[in-house]
């Protein structure tokens, strides 16, 4: 059946669908953030109208309010300082081992036959019970928590080095095999590039996992870091500077996954799905 000239003239003055529109990455970002913040303006309303007891969960405006007194006589500063100090030693030290050792054991099966049965059983015991160990090898001192942060950091860049690694493309490695390709260049072009999005993953997943670490290592006698200013006000009662550290804690959490996600981008923009969202 043919088409004729009036059919044809019709077909293609038909108005086409439209694509949707694509919310650019400011978009986005600001629906993010819809979410906390109208919790926060519920949690104000509320408090305001009396419905939640000051005693059991102030308005953020009182938190609000503290925080600055804190920032006025500069002690919020120095807590601050000593927590980001302490988590930032520990990540670089507990990051350096576990990607060593995600990346011996993923290239060796002998290495991992040696080390991944004992790094799996250490990694099986909770900070807590640690910590008395922790106190007997290193006092009181800031090598103590230092070295929590490192323990609670290695493990997961370790589990995804490792995991990055063996998930390589076996069809790359058969490419480089046949192009000739020597085994480092292999290592640099196809197997580390193909297995970094795991490795980042595991970075982001450490973030977090390090101030958790970092509130238990806190507990041990110390006079400075927020995980000190929440024990101290708990003596105290204040409910108004323990949220306070709470939320502190958040914005930390949300700034260094926004820095993971940042690294991300620059890092992967060979990948497809990272450089749809660049």
């Amino acid at each position: 059946m043919t088409i004729q000239l009036s059919d044809r003239t019709a077909l293609a003055a038909a108005p086409r669908p439209r694509r949707k529109a694509r919310l650019t990455s400011w978009q986005l970002n600001i629906i993010s953030w819809l979410a906390p913040v109208g919790f926060l303006l519920i949690w104000e309303a509320a408090a305001r109208a009396g419905m939640i007891a000051p005693q059991i969960l102030p308005a953020p405006s009182a938190v609000a309010a503290t925080g600055w007194k804190l920032i006025a006589n500069g002690s919020l500063f120095q807590h601050l300082g000593a927590s980001l100090a302490r988590a930032a030693a520990g990540f670089v030290i507990g990051g350096s081992i576990g990607f060593g050792l995600g990346v011996l054991v993923g290239f060796s099966r002998l290495a991992e036959a040696l080390l991944d049965r004992s790094i799996q059983m250490i990694r099986a015991i909770p900070f807590l019970a640690m910590l008395p160990l922790v106190i007997v090898w290193f006092g009181v001192d800031e090598s103590g928590k230092i070295f929590m942060v490192s323990l609670a950091v290695m493990f997961p860049i370790y589990i995804n080095t490792v995991l990055g690694i063996r998930q390589v493309d076996p069809k790359l490695l058969e490419l480089a095999r046949v192009t000739g390709l020597s085994w480092q260049a292999t290592i640099r072009r196809i197997i580390l590039p193909g297995a970094m999005p795991s490795v980042l993953t595991g970075v982001r997943y450490a973030l977090a996992v390090a101030w958790l670490a970092l509130v238990i290592a806190e507990t041990i006698a110390t006079t400075r870091g927020i995980g000190f200013l929440a024990m101290d006000a708990r003596e105290f009662l204040q409910t108004n500077v323990i949220v306070l550290t709470i939320l502190i804690y958040a914005a930390i959490g949300v700034g260094a996954d926004s820095l993971a996600r940042a690294l991300e981008r620059r890092l992967l923009r060979w990948h497809p799905n990272y450089a749809k969202e660049a």
